[in-house]
């Protein structure tokens, strides 16, 4: 198959589960972010987390105390060879170990929803969208930020006209050295080796979430620009900051998005210490999300001005944790009614690696418009 074809539509095949008996879950991977992914599950009457997978002994004794009849596996083969039935896994693996990792699961018969990125390169990406249609099986790549509130109701304000006609929009999203969680040495060495193969945090890993949003928002983009920098933070160690991008989309929509390292700045944040903000402007007024991730400027999380008037929005539910938990729930229903997009299916999610591969494709020839669409073999990360 061809890179530059489009993927089998594999999210719509798979049978609802049958209701009478709790969906029965697998969670492959307990590192940070299981913190914020299991939010869907806790206290939650239609499911049955039934076994835990992570090859660090010490993390799967903490991580079992949320779940105590759940079984202890150091391995997905291990999980297999057991005979525990499972239903759906939710994988949260190195973004180096997903291609093999979900590989495994789909072939196993069992539902994944995968954390972000789907992959480095195109060829992880399609093995596991060709392993989904062989099972008949469903993979979802999950994107939180489309169900976080403050862009939800953006998105609607956007699409039912309050601003009039869209002339542009704006991401900006700036890295803080300072506050926010502990993060476990483990999840940054994964990260900088990512880096090293030039798929860096910034750009590629969080930036996954902007990329996404803006495919949500605007539809499919037809040309991508982009200049991407780097800081070294310690020796042998760099960031992928300062970075430009620019890019049109197929209604000629233009957006902008502005990667900016501040590593000195102090940000409170119960979570990474982002501060992202999104602004949207129209023939007649502007849109803006102020946070996210972060909580740098105290003002409502969405503001909407027009005809000289500023509305500020100020019940939202704007705590980033929210949006995994409504992002679970989410999944969890589709497996019982398919109802409505997975947000993301396997075919949006290479959407979004394309356009992911496309920035680096444009900077490296020196900012030149790049069709995502047209990426072939030379997307791949470099060794």
């Amino acid at each position: 198959m061809s890179d530059a074809s489009p993927a089998t539509n594999v999210s719509a095949s798979p049978k609802p589960l049958e209701s009478g008996q709790p969906i029965r879950v697998a969670i492959v991977g307990l590192g940070r972010i299981y913190d914020l992914n299991v939010l869907a599950y806790r206290e939650n009457p239609d499911v049955d987390v039934v076994a835990l997978v992570d090859p660090d002994e010490a993390r799967l004794a903490e991580r079992a105390r949320d779940w105590p009849d759940a079984e202890l596996f150091a391995s997905i083969a291990g999980l297999a060879a057991s005979g525990i039935a499972v239903d759906a896994c939710e994988a949260l693996l190195p973004i180096a170990s997903h291609a093999d990792g979900v590989v495994q699961l789909l072939r196993h018969g069992w539902h994944v929803n995968l954390q972000k990125p789907i992959a480095t390169s195109l060829d992880e990406a399609r093995r596991m969208l060709d392993a989904a249609a062989d099972t008949g099986v469903a993979l979802r790549v999950m994107e939180n930020y489309l169900f976080y509130e403050p862009l939800v109701r953006l998105k609607a304000l956007v699409d039912d006209g309050a601003i009039g006609d869209v002339v542009g929009y704006h991401l900006k999203m700036v890295a803080s050295g300072r506050g926010g969680w502990e993060v476990p040495w483990d999840t940054y060495r994964a990260q900088f080796e990512q880096a090293a193969l030039g798929r860096g945090i910034l750009v590629f890993d969080d930036g996954w979430h902007k990329l996404s949003t803006a495919l949500w928002l605007f539809g499919p983009i037809t040309e991508v620009r982009a200049w991407v920098g780097t800081t070294e933070i310690v020796p042998g160690i760099t960031l992928d900051a300062p970075t430009t991008v620019a890019w049109q989309h197929e209604n000629g929509i233009r957006g902008s998005w502005d990667v900016t390292l501040a590593v000195d700045l102090f940000l409170r944040s119960d979570y990474y210490t982002n501060d992202e903000r999104w602004e949207v402007t129209g023939r007649a007024g502007f849109a803006r999300v102020n946070r996210c991730t972060g909580r740098g400027i105290q003002q409502p999380s969405l503001e909407v001005y027009r005809d000289g008037e500023l509305r500020g929005f100020h019940a939202l539910d704007d705590d980033w944790a929210s949006s995994f938990r409504d992002s679970g729930r989410h999944w969890l229903r589709w497996l019982r009614t398919r109802e409505g997009p997975l947000l993301w299916g396997p075919d949006q999610a290479l959407d979004v690696l394309r356009v992911a591969l496309a920035i680096y494709e444009s900077s490296a020839r020196g900012g030149i418009g790049v069709d995502p669409r047209t990426l072939g073999a030379f997307a791949a990360p470099r060794a």
